[in-house]
């Protein structure tokens, strides 16, 4: 005759009782268990937080130069078969190659879209732009690259272009016509330094020649090879053009991710091309999304190897309590209460290592962060320290060691004990 003994003692904690008694009989299996889950958890949080924080690196670095929305006149759609014309009804004749229409370039009354930008109150910062392709010469060697007249205070708070300079000072272009800042690279190329003078040609035929006042390093050697900075003001009157004239409008956002969003919100306010920078630099866009998977999958698969550590840890222990096993069931415990103990041991272990995982992976997160790393306006590796990564860290842990833990005790408590004690 079988007795349910939880019916007279609490069976939640006679299964409790027990499932402790195991752990502590066997202290070093239990600690190899929690290393497992320990190792998984700490992996986890520093390779989504080294992840992230590379991303945000290489985001930022391209952000130097790059804004998140952009306002430019855009070329006009090929029309090589503008004109045609029916013979006889029915024969159509295309006129290829037609005198097309002369184009406008760049932005008109620029003051205008600038004004009612600043209505927005997503966007946190707006600069015009005069971008011109021109040849920098000195002496025998010519180098072609772009000129762009910027705001200067406007320009450094959208790119913190400051940040970059290796020689000069950026907000004294603010009182100087003459002067010009190089990209390091052009600087190179034309063998030139702070206090040297340059010649700027346009395509047009003009000519200025400029005092360089300073030399800047963005990390973009796209950017440092074949840019250079003059106030706005002077760029307009190379080109004769009014005040109001830009090529180019750039605008940042509190969020670069919404981009997209506020380009579709902005464009109803002009006629210009709206361009948010994921539609520019896909690339970027996809490489940050690629190595976030990345991260994600090697963390999972480390959470999933720490996952059979456990789970053949656990068997172990099923296959040593057999007799044990077999015992409580012939005194009336049932299959639930056996999977209630061996899971119970599980999840403490998933607990345990998850907490001790996460210590240990801030600590590396933060080491690592420590380590010197000369880059740009990098002092040390970038590393982020976020809340949600520790959660989710520990979440899945938990849940790798329960699923771990649940087959073995399932198997358990199929244990027919008849069979067990006869041997």
């Amino acid at each position: 005759m079988k007795f349910k003994i939880h019916r007279y003692i609490p069976f939640q904690k006679t299964n409790h009782k027990i499932a402790i008694t195991h752990l502590t009989s066997n202290v070093k299996q239990v600690i190899v268990a929690m290393l497992s889950v320990t190792f998984g958890i700490s992996m986890y949080v520093f390779m989504n937080g080294f992840m992230k924080g590379v991303n945000d690196t290489q985001t930022g670095l391209a952000f130097s130069t790059l804004s998140h929305v952009r306002i430019y006149n855009d070329l006009p759609e090929d029309n090589s078969n503008l004109l045609s014309r029916y013979v006889n009804n029915d024969v159509a004749v295309n006129i290829r190659n037609p005198k097309v229409i002369q184009y406008t370039e760049g932005i008109k009354n620029s003051e205008k879209i600038i004004n009612q930008l600043k209505n927005y109150s997503e966007i946190d910062a707006v600069t015009p732009q005069v971008n011109i392709n021109v040849f920098f010469r000195n002496g025998s060697i010519k180098v072609n690259g772009m000129l762009s007249g910027i705001d200067v205070e406007n320009e450094d708070l959208l790119f913190q272009t400051s940040d970059y300079m290796v020689d000069g000072d950026w907000h004294e272009l603010n009182h100087r016509n003459d002067g010009i800042i190089l990209g390091q690279g052009l600087a190179k190329k034309l063998s030139l330094k702070v206090n040297d003078n340059i010649i700027v040609s346009t395509a047009d035929g003009a000519t200025r020649n400029y005092k360089i006042i300073g030399i800047l390093a963005t990390t973009l050697a796209s950017v440092d090879n074949s840019k250079a900075y003059i106030k706005i003001g002077t760029a307009r009157q190379i080109l004769s053009k009014n005040m109001g004239y830009v090529t180019d409008i750039q605008i940042n956002i509190k969020d670069f991710n919404t981009a997209t969003k506020i380009a579709e919100e902005i464009n109803p306010i002009t006629n210009y091309k709206v361009e948010p920078w994921q539609e520019a630099n896909g690339q970027l866009d996809a490489a940050n999304a690629l190595r976030n998977i990345i991260a994600v999958a090697v963390s999972l698969t480390i959470l999933l190897v720490a996952g059979f550590g456990i789970y053949n840890i656990m068997n172990m222990s099923v296959n040593e309590k057999i007799r044990e096993i077999a015992i409580l069931k012939a005194m009336g415990f049932d299959g639930k209460d056996i999977v209630e103990i061996f899971l119970e041991q599980s999840i403490i272990i998933g607990i345990l290592g998850g907490l001790v995982g996460m210590v240990f992976g801030y600590i590396i997160s933060s080491i690592v962060d420590n380590i010197p790393f000369k880059i740009a306006t990098l002092d040390s590796l970038p590393m982020e320290f976020q809340t949600v990564d520790y959660v989710m860290a520990f979440v899945f842990g938990v849940i790798t060691t329960f699923v771990a833990g649940y087959l073995p005790a399932r198997k358990a408590s199929q244990v027919d004990p008849v069979e067990i004690i006869r041997g």
